[in-house]
């Protein structure tokens, strides 16, 4: 059987190439966290100041791991008409169900997410996969800088 598996698999048995741990977490990159290169995709990462509870990024998730409660809050000022704004409660992501999809990072019109290359601990119950939104922005400042903008020339 052993043998099989690894004609599947091209391990040494068919000569090729046998996979080890070395090969599959390969060599820590420079800037990298924990060993992954920079720029991958770990865990989702919150910047709740850019957050205004639209809720895209829950109405869009196909996994439905993503929980946010708000208020609204009125303020007005004198001399101007009230104004409403929303008020972020609660964000939790629900990591034991979320697809890594990337969707709700791409559909945020204020990029309040990010992917953040954190390796996701493993716990001890299902309650320590929902993480809230302190542990979310904690994980924030493990997002490297976007790469720089290149002028192209018009045309």
């Amino acid at each position: 059987m052993a043998e099989s598996v690894d004609a599947v698999t091209g391990g040494p048995a068919t000569g090729g190439p046998a996979v080890t741990d070395s090969t599959v977490t390969g060599p820590a990159a420079a800037g990298s966290v924990a060993g992954l290169p920079p720029r991958s995709r770990g865990v989702i990462a919150l910047q709740e100041e850019n957050c205004t509870v639209c809720m895209l990024c829950a109405r869009e998730c196909p996994a439905w791991c993503i929980h946010i409660e708000s208020h609204t809050r009125a303020d007005q000022r004198e001399g101007e008409r009230p104004r409403t704004s929303n008020v972020l409660d609660r964000f939790a992501i629900d990591t034991s169900v979320c697809l890594y999809c990337s969707i709700c990072i791409d559909v945020c019109p204020f990029d309040a997410l990010h992917w953040a290359p954190e390796p996701l601990a493993a716990g001890t119950a299902p309650t320590d996969l929902v993480h809230e939104r302190d542990t979310l922005r904690r994980w924030l400042w493990t997002v490297p800088p976007p790469a720089p903008l290149t002028d192209h020339p018009p045309g």
